[in-house]
């Protein structure tokens, strides 16, 4: 999409922004949702949450350890209390290991070792199991000494194929 498309898009949000400007910083629900970076997913639309009712956390896999910083400014500085864990079937992170993905970073820059040390020293956090990803990242939240324990963190799977959310135990 050019540059001109997101102007002219953002002119016709602009115009119906209304008083969107006076919502508060800390949201209404005090709610976090911390979920994949996905395309086709649209949090806002399948959990009925309006403008300025949610923190939306997004990443690779909905990786409740790269939420974490945000999840402790959401808490302690805005008051946001309970945490849904969202992960979705279909997703990238169930079709690759972190070997794989090194390997192929690696491979596009032959010889630059620069490229090799970085790459080395992340972990991308892919996952074989879409239900366990979930329940490691509850027992993450819950057990963190910086999460605060006064709201409920509960884990869900988002369905691409049906547009329906199912809870994890």
């Amino acid at each position: 999409m050019a540059e001109v498309d997101f102007k002219q898009a953002n002119e016709s949000y602009a115009a119906s922004f209304g008083n969107n400007g006076k919502l508060s910083i800390p949201p209404s629900k005090r709610l976090v949702v911390v979920t994949c970076m996905d395309a086709r997913l649209h949090p806002e639309q399948f959990l009925g949450l309006d403008l300025g009712e949610a923190h939306i956390i997004r990443n690779a896999g909905g990786l409740a350890k790269e939420s974490l910083r945000s999840i402790i400014i959401s808490q302690r500085l805005l008051g946001t209390q309970d945490v849904l864990v969202i992960h979705h079937s279909d997703c990238g992170m169930l079709t690759f290991s972190d070997e794989q993905l090194r390997s192929k970073v690696i491979n596009a820059h032959p010889g630059d070792t620069s490229v090799s040390e970085a790459v080395n020293n992340l972990q991308f956090g892919p996952f074989p199991d879409l239900d366990r990803s979930v329940k490691d990242d509850v027992a993450f939240l819950k057990n963190h000494p910086l999460v605060l324990k006064e709201g409920n963190i509960t884990g869900w799977v988002y369905e691409v194929e049906t547009g329906k959310i199912r809870e994890v135990v």
